[in-house]
């Protein structure tokens, strides 16, 4: 059984009940809705296909809503600007400005305050890259270090500038309330730059709609040097961060960009969290992305993400199926063993931790954890079990959903009884019909309905 999960981003190409169901067929885990594009109205018909999908199948897939976040964007221009190096041009914030026809707009009010002589800014993904020459009241002067071709909206980085815009812009705000009053398991966080960020949208949570504060997932996306340097604070209080490849590549030198990649996966080892990574933006993968996939699996990551291919491309089926091979290819080799470090705060994660040992030097089919909330079933997974699936029982359907995302955990719901033993035998039964696993295989299980609700047990069993 694979450990790492696959998220798929969706789009025109894969809107439709129908390809949902073959992606999940596939190996899709979770699907991700970028609300930089999508409307409220075609998100809700995504999340109600995603509704529907998991009441047909063995394991649900999860919904994870992605923010846009507070973007900066040039202008609208009526026809392309081809930009050469060396060139100079002129930067506005305010339409009313008198500057020439090869000017650039930015929809940013403070950027000619925030701008330094000698700052860079990135346009188009860091495509084209501009140095600013000189500065007044009006506009910036700037030289074209790299050139291209520039259209209209295209987005722009401020590398090492602290941008003075809000966390939670009201779109965004719009968008998450929007996901709240619907099922939802997870909201990534655009543009995360210190704890604050994610402390404020655990705010809005708990006053919109409180009855989900503790079922909503963060997943805090770092995508600039600020976020970086605030790393480790971030980590304590997501329950998860994002490896915004593309953005983060803009903002930082890239030749340290593997190095911050491995340090975010290093410090989500470290404090229990998740950690996803985008990956794959073609069909089939080049060999590079090959590597950047395999990578991830070797660091462990809980998910990799799939975002052009899935949204637009033509053959996204093919491009999970790729993921799941080079995932499934790669699992069986030792991974880097960040895990080595991982604080245990508490008796239980300790106890989880021992469950996982006792699997792995017994050899055993699985480990089986009984939770309602799933705090159980994080504490084991983020103990990285190398060859023990972790399958984990849950009599609520948020709990279900939520582990989705856990690495090498299998999550069902089952009807839980005043009677610890009828509990276990419905569990081993799901375990029969839904895994194939047989009468007398060997599993270890953890969980504090065993005994009482103060007392966690661990059991060695075999399947009747």
């Amino acid at each position: 059984m694979r450990k790492t999960k696959i998220i798929c981003t969706l789009g025109p190409a894969t809107n439709t009940y129908e390809m949902l169901a073959k992606m999940h067929e596939a190996g899709m885990d979770i699907i991700r809705l970028n609300m930089s594009h999508a409307t409220h109205e075609w998100a809700d018909r995504m999340i109600k296909h995603i509704v529907e999908l998991n009441k047909h199948t063995r394991f649900p897939v999860g919904i994870l809503l992605d923010t846009q976040g507070p973007e900066i964007r040039t202008g609208v221009r009526d026809s392309d600007l081809h930009l050469k190096a060396g060139d100079e041009i002129s930067i506005t914030v305010r339409d009313g400005a008198n500057v020439e026809e090869t000017s650039i707009r930015i929809n940013y009010a403070e950027l000619i305050d925030d701008m330094a002589v000698g700052d860079h800014i990135a346009v188009d993904n860091g495509l084209i890259n501009l140095e600013v020459l000189e500065k007044n009241n009006n506009l910036l002067r700037c030289k074209v270090l790299d050139g291209g071709k520039l259209g209209s909206k295209k987005h722009v980085n401020l590398p090492g500038i602290r941008v003075n815009l809000p966390a939670i812009t009201q779109k965004d705000e719009e968008d998450i309330k929007f996901g709240l009053d619907r099922e939802l398991d997870y909201i990534a966080l655009s543009f995360v730059r210190d704890a604050k960020d994610v402390l404020q949208l655990r705010e809005l949570i708990n006053s919109y709609a409180p009855e989900k504060l503790n079922q909503i997932k963060i997943i805090a996306k770092i995508e600039d040097q600020e976020g970086v340097r605030n790393l480790e604070e971030i980590v304590q209080v997501a329950d998860g961060i994002m490896v915004a490849r593309g953005d983060l590549g803009v903002e930082i030198d890239l030749a340290d960009l593997p190095n911050t990649q491995r340090r975010i996966v290093r410090l989500c080892a470290e404090y229990g969290k998740r950690v996803l990574e985008s990956m794959i933006e073609n069909p089939i993968p080049t060999r590079a992305e090959v590597t950047d996939v395999a990578n991830a699996v070797y660091e462990e990551a809980d998910a990799i993400m799939l975002s052009g291919e899935t949204t637009v491309g033509k053959h996204p089926l093919r491009c999970i199926k790729y993921m799941d091979s080079i995932a499934r290819a790669t699992e069986p080799n030792p991974g880097l063993g960040f895990i080595k470090n991982l604080r245990k705060n508490s008796d239980k994660e300790h106890l989880a931790a021992t469950a996982v040992e006792l699997a792995e030097s017994l050899g055993a089919k699985g480990i089986v954890v009984v939770t309602r909330h799933g705090v159980m079933a994080n504490y084991v997974t983020n103990c990285h079990p190398a060859s023990s699936p972790i399958f984990a029982f849950t009599n609520v359907g948020v709990t279900r959903r939520i582990m989705t995302l856990n690495r090498y955990v299998y999550p069902f719901k089952i009807e839980f009884s005043a009677d610890p033993e009828e509990t276990m035998a419905r569990a081993f039964a799901e375990l029969k019909d839904k895994v194939n696993y047989k009468s007398g295989d060997k599993v270890v299980v953890i969980s504090d309905l065993l005994i009482d609700k103060d007392s966690v047990g661990i059991q060695i069993r075999y399947l009747p």
